[in-house]
C-alpha cells in the first residue's frame, strides 16, 4: 500500500525514525571500542554490526547481511519461530541482524540470520559462516572466542569457530565441544519461556563459565501448557503456528537451572522452586559462583541466590517483599563488587534503593533504572520533579549526595558505560542526540536517522486531586477559541508512562492532531514513575482505577481548556489502550463517543500468568476482580461506535480476544466495526501502524462529525517534500 499522506508515508519509510539510529551499543572491557547495530541509512531497514573506536572515533562496518547472505530478503516469515518469536518478546522488527554477541574484548562476534550462524573477527572483518545443527537462535561465543554455543530444535549445542581444528593450530578431535551439549529428555534447553521473556525481563537461557569450562542453561518443561494456536486465514493452504502458552490461572513452564561442564555430566541448581517457580535472572559470578533472582508465583516476594556450580547448592544473600507486588526495578537486585547486595525499596512516595538493607535514597528520586558501578558509584536512571523527564545520576554508595550527570527537559539514559566512558541519550524538546562521554571529552554518536518532522510542544499539566500526568496537543495552525473534538490517546496500564518529554512520543499524536483533534494524553493511577502509591492503585482491579481518573482527567481539561468539545470525544489505544478504549464506550457512553481499540486484552482470565497475576492475583482468588475486568458482559451496553482492530498473527493478546467480545456484541445484536490484520503481529511492524491511523482517521471523521480532510500547514508540505512509498 502507498501511503497518500506525508507524514503517514515517511513514517512507514523511516520505521517511525529509528532506522539508521544505532542500538544494542556494547562497550569492550576496556572501553577502548564499541559494537552496535546500525541501518546504512534514515529509510533502510537492514541493521548491520559496526564497530567504533573511542580514540579516533571513527567507525568501520563488520558485517553486512545483504553481503553474506544475498538471496535473503528479511521476511519474518523466513525466521526460525523460536527466533521470531523473541523478536515479539523484545520488540525488535528490523529485518537485519536483530542481535549479536561478543566475547569481553569484543574480538569476535556472533549472531544468526534466518537461522544461519555467522562468526565475525571484528579486527580484520572476516565473517564465515559455520555449520550448524539446524536453524540457530541465541548464539553466544566462548569467553576465549574458540566456541559457539547456540540453540537448534530446542537443544543447546557446540560448534567451533574455526571448524578445521584449534585456534592454536592442534587437530586433536575436541571432547564434548562440538554437537549437542544439553540431554534428549523432551525439555527445551538454553531458551527463556514464554513469562520470562515477554513478562519477567530475561530473554535468554544460557550463560557461558567465565573459565569456558562449562555452560548454565535453562531447561524449560512446558508440557503442561495449554497450546495456543495462530492460522493466517489468507493462506488457508500453511497450517497454524502453535506454541505453549501460560494462561492465566493454569500451570506455568518448569524451568531449572543446569550447570553442563564441557567434560560431560550435568549438575542441578536447587531451590524451591514450587515456592518460587519464575526464574527472573541468572549469571555467573566473576569467581565461578552463580547467581540467581527468583520470584514467587505473585512476585511479591524476590529472593536473590548464590549457587555453588559444583553442589547446586544455592544460599539467599537477599529477600525483597510487598504486600501489593515487588514491581521489578531493571538492575535489581545485585551484588556489587564490594559483596554488599543492592535491592529496591519502596516507600509509598518514591521508588528508591537499599544497600544491605539501609536506605541509599530518599523520597526526591523515583528511581527507574539501575544501570551499574560506574567510577566508584552507582549510575541510575531517576525522576526528580516532573515525571515526564528523567536524568542521569550518580549515586555515592557510602550515602553522599547524588550527582546529576545530565540537565534539561527530557527523558536522558545511559546506553553503554565503561572506565571513564559514558554513551548518553537526550531525548529532548529538540530531538535526540547521543554523545560519547570519554575521559572528559565529549563527541556525537553518528546517528542516520530521518530528522523528526515535528517539533511538538504538548501542555504538560498535573490534573485532578491525584496529581495525574496529562498532556493536550494542538493543531499547529489552532486559533483560541475554535473548539475541536477531542481524541483521548492512551495506553494507561501498568508498565510504561505515556506523557514524557520524549518527541518521538508525540510524533504520531502531533499528526493527529494536525488533522483536526485536540489530542489529551493522561496516565492514570496504575501507570510508573509517579510513585508506587499511584502504580499501586489498580490492586487487584484495573478498570474502574483507571476509567475513573481517565473520565476526571478529561473534565479538569476541559474546564482549563474551553476549545476542548467534551461532546466529541474518541478514544484510541493499542493492547492494555485498546483495552481501555473498549471499556470506556462499553461503561461510559456518556463521556467517550466513539473508540478505536486495537489489539485489546478484553477478558484478562485468558491472558498470560506472569504479568495479569502480579496485579490481580488468581483468578481462583479474585473472581469478582476478574469478573470486574472483563467487557464480554458488557456487549449488550454498547451504544457507541466501536472499531476492533487486531492482527491475526498475534502471540501476545492472542486475536481471539477480539473475537470473542465481536461474538458477543453480535449476539446481543450491536453493531460494530471490525478490522482483521492478516499476518501482522502485536507490533504493527512494516508500515502496519500507519495503514491502521490512516482507517481510524476515517472513523472517528465519521463518527465525530469532523469536516474533509484538512490541508496540511504550509511549513510541512514544504518539510516533507516528495511523498515515499510504504
Amino acid at each position: 500500500m502507498t501511503h497518500t499522506d506525508p507524514f503517514l508515508a515517511l513514517s512507514a519509510a523511516a520505521g517511525r525514525f529509528s532506522y539508521g539510529s544505532p542500538r544494542a551499543v556494547t562497550l569492550a572491557a576496556d572501553a577502548s571500542r564499541a559494537l552496535f547495530l546500525r541501518s546504512a541509512g534514515p529509510t533502510d531497514p537492514v541493521e548491520r554490526l559496526w564497530s567504533y573506536d573511542l580514540t579516533t572515533h571513527q567507525e568501520c562496518l563488520v558485517a553486512d547481511p545483504s553481503t553474506l547472505a544475498p538471496d535473503r530478503t528479511g521476511a519474518v516469515g523466513k525466521l526460525p519461530p523460536v527466533e521470531r518469536r523473541l523478536r515479539e518478546r523484545i520488540r525488535v522488527w528490523a529485518p537485519g541482524i536483530g542481535s549479536f554477541a561478543a566475547t569481553t574484548d569484543l574480538g569476535t562476534a556472533v549472531f544468526a540470520l534466518d537461522g544461519r550462524l555467522f562468526h565475525c573477527d571484528t579486527t580484520t572483518g572476516d565473517c564465515t559462516e559455520l555449520p550448524v545443527a539446524g536453524p540457530a537462535f541465541d548464539p553466544r561465543p566462548s569467553p576465549d572466542g574458540s566456541l559457539v554455543a547456540y540453540v537448534a530444535d530446542d537443544a543447546l549445542h557446540l560448534t567451533p569457530t574455526d571448524p578445521t581444528g584449534r585456534a592454536d593450530g592442534a587437530t586433536a578431535p575436541r571432547s564434548r565441544t562440538e554437537g549437542r551439549l544439553s540431554p534428549a529428555d523432551g525439555a527445551r534447553w538454553g531458551v527463556a519461556e514464554f513469562a520470562a521473556a515477554e513478562e519477567l525481563g530475561r530473554s535468554r537461557g544460557h550463560w557461558w563459565s567465565p573459565d569456558g569450562a562449562a555452560l548454565l542453561a535453562a531447561r524449560v518443561d512446558e508440557s503442561a501448557l495449554p497450546l495456543r494456536h495462530l492460522g493466517d486465514p489468507a493462506h488457508p493452504e500453511q497450517a497454524p503456528d502453535s506454541f505453549a502458552y501460560p494462561q492465566t490461572g493454569g500451570p506455568n513452564a518448569d524451568v531449572q537451572l543446569w550447570v553442563l561442564p564441557l567434560n560431560g555430566g550435568g549438575t542441578q541448581l536447587r531451590w524451591d522452586d514450587a515456592e518460587f517457580p519464575y526464574l527472573l535472572a541468572a549469571d555467573w559470578d566473576g569467581g565461578g559462583e552463580i547467581l540467581l533472582t527468583v520470584a514467587d508465583r505473585l512476585q511479591q516476594r524476590v529472593l536473590l541466590l548464590t549457587a555453588d556450580p559444583v553442589t547446586g547448592v544455592t544460599r539467599e544473600l537477599s529477600r525483597t517483599e510487598d504486600e501489593f507486588w515487588v514491581d521489578p526495578l531493571p538492575g535489581t537486585p545485585q551484588r556489587l563488587p564490594d559483596g554488599r547486595v543492592l535491592t529496591s525499596l519502596d516507600t509509598p512516595a518514591a521508588r528508591g534503593l537499599a544497600l544491605d538493607g539501609k536506605a541509599l535514597t530518599d523520597e526526591r528520586l523515583q528511581v527507574r533504572r539501575v544501570v551499574g558501578p560506574w567510577q566508584g558509584g552507582l549510575l541510575v536512571e531517576a525522576g526528580d520533579g516532573d515525571p515526564a523527564d528523567q536524568q542521569v545520576f550518580l549515586l555515592d554508595p557510602d550515602g553522599g549526595a547524588p550527582q546529576r550527570l545530565t540537565d534539561g527537559p527530557g527523558v536522558h539514559t545511559v546506553a553503554a558505560h565503561g572506565d571513564g566512558v559514558l554513551l548518553l541519550t537526550e531525548a529532548g524538546p529538540d530531538g535526540v542526540r547521543r554523545t560519547w562521554h570519554h575521559h572528559g571529552a565529549r563527541t556525537a554518536f553518528p546517528d542516520l536517522s530521518a530528522e523528526l518532522p515535528y517539533r511538538p510542544q504538548p501542555l504538560l499539566r498535573r490534573v485532578t486531586e491525584h496529581g495525574l500526568p496529562s498532556a493536550v496537543l494542538y493543531p499547529r495552525d489552532h486559533v483560541a477559541g475554535n473548539r475541536l473534538p477531542v481524541l483521548l490517546d492512551v495506553y494507561g496500564g501498568p508498565g510504561y508512562q505515556a506523557v514524557a518529554n520524549e518527541p518521538r512520543r508525540w510524533q504520531l499524536k502531533q499528526w493527529w492532531a494536525d488533522r483536526g483533534f485536540a489530542v489529551v494524553t493522561v496516565d492514570n493511577r496504575g501507570t510508573p514513575f509517579v510513585s508506587p502509591e499511584f502504580t499501586r492503585a489498580i490492586f487487584r482491579r484495573f478498570s474502574q482505577v483507571a476509567i475513573d481518573d481517565q473520565v476526571a482527567a478529561l473534565h479538569a481539561l476541559g474546564a482549563a481548556h474551553p476549545d476542548l468539545d467534551l461532546t466529541r470525544v474518541g478514544v484510541r489505544g493499542w493492547s492494555y489502550g485498546g483495552y481501555f478504549a473498549a471499556l470506556a464506550v462499553l461503561r461510559r457512553p456518556d463521556v467517550f463517543h466513539a473508540a478505536s481499540a486495537g489489539a485489546p486484552p478484553t477478558d484478562f482470565r485468558l491472558y498470560d500468568t506472569a504479568y495479569t497475576e502480579r496485579y490481580l492475583g488468581l483468578p481462583q482468588d479474585n473472581p469478582e476482580g476478574y469478573a470486574a475486568d472483563c467487557l464480554l458482559a458488557d456487549a449488550p451496553s454498547l451504544r457507541r461506535p466501536l472499531l476492533l482492530i487486531h492482527g491475526l498473527a498475534d502471540d501476545n493478546v492472542h486475536p481471539s480476544h477480539s473475537l470473542l467480545l465481536s461474538q458477543a456484541l453480535t449476539r446481543a445484536g450491536r453493531p460494530h466495526a471490525v478490522l482483521p490484520l492478516p499476518g501482522v503481529s502485536h507490533m504493527l511492524p512494516d508500515g502496519e501502524l500507519e495503514r491502521v491511523a490512516a482507517a481510524e482517521l476515517a472513523f472517528f471523521r465519521e463518527k465525530l462529525g469532523l469536516p474533509a480532510e484538512r490541508g496540511l500547514p504550509a511549513d510541512f508540505q514544504e518539510e516533507l517534500g516528495a511523498t515515499p512509498s510504504a
